[in-house]
């Protein structure tokens, strides 16, 4: 079976996150924090994208973060109150939002599991029930593999559709919060369909994270294709002219 883990917590600070940060088009990092009902923190890292809108905001990653893992959000912790999406976030679930230079005391939940190929279906329909899905009913689960280590993602809807995230971005957005950087496939499922394949906003994303990286998608009929993932996506925006240099 397969096997969690749960990451070593370290105390945290702004420094850290903001460099887990991916912002190579505006160099402006951002960062937040959520916390759970639970009591356990979720960190988010604003995920620029080179098509810029599909970007995800710090605040949608660690909200989408704590969804993910079957918590409820109730407080948003911020450096700045000038964050993307803020005022949506905290509407959306009554959220206390904290204004605050010093996270040294919070440990943000970072978690990981490990699993074989043998152990990737299970654990995929496993993720299912985790899904947020009121408005679709069309649960998605992903595993962003690191050997044979994996970020879980799963889909999570709001009752506006737009500040939703697929689970292959709340996959990827979590393991950037946690500071992977380098990846080495991905793995997605879904219940119900004719095939389990990435929409085309999680396709440009994945194609510039995991550019020369196969995907599995196990189909809801019980059948598995394997792809590369830039095949997935011929002719991907990129552009010369979006130096992140």
């Amino acid at each position: 079976m397969q096997r969690f883990q749960q990451l070593n917590k370290i105390s945290m600070n702004w420094d850290i996150l903001y460099k887990r940060a991916y912002t190579p088009f505006s160099k402006q990092p951002k960062a937040c924090i959520v916390a759970g009902k639970s009591g356990k923190f979720y960190a988010g890292v604003r995920v620029e994208c080179v098509s810029f809108p599909i970007t995800i905001p710090a605040t949608q990653a660690a909200v989408c973060h704590c969804l993910s893992e079957g918590d409820i959000p109730v407080r948003l912790i911020v450096k700045e109150n000038t964050l993307e999406q803020l005022d949506y976030w905290a509407k959306e679930f009554n959220l206390e939002v904290e204004i605050t230079d010093d996270i040294a005391n919070i440990s943000c939940s970072e978690r990981v599991v490990t699993v074989t190929e043998k152990e990737t279906l299970p654990t995929l329909k496993k993720l299912l029930e985790s899904a947020i899905t009121p408005n679709s009913d069309f649960p998605v689960s992903a595993l962003l593999f690191m050997g044979e280590k994996a970020v879980p993602g799963v889909n999570v809807e709001t009752t506006d559709w737009t500040k939703g995230l697929c689970g292959e971005r709340v996959a990827l957005s979590k393991a950037l919060a946690m500071g992977f950087t380098t990846f080495t496939s991905m793995a997605v499922h879904t219940l119900k369909g004719e095939v389990s394949s990435p929409c085309g906003a999680c396709r440009q994303v994945l194609v510039q994270h995991l550019p020369q990286h196969p995907i599995d998608l196990y189909h809801a009929d019980g059948t598995l294709s394997r792809h590369q993932i830039p095949d997935l996506l011929p002719f991907s925006f990129s552009s010369s002219s979006l130096d992140a240099n």
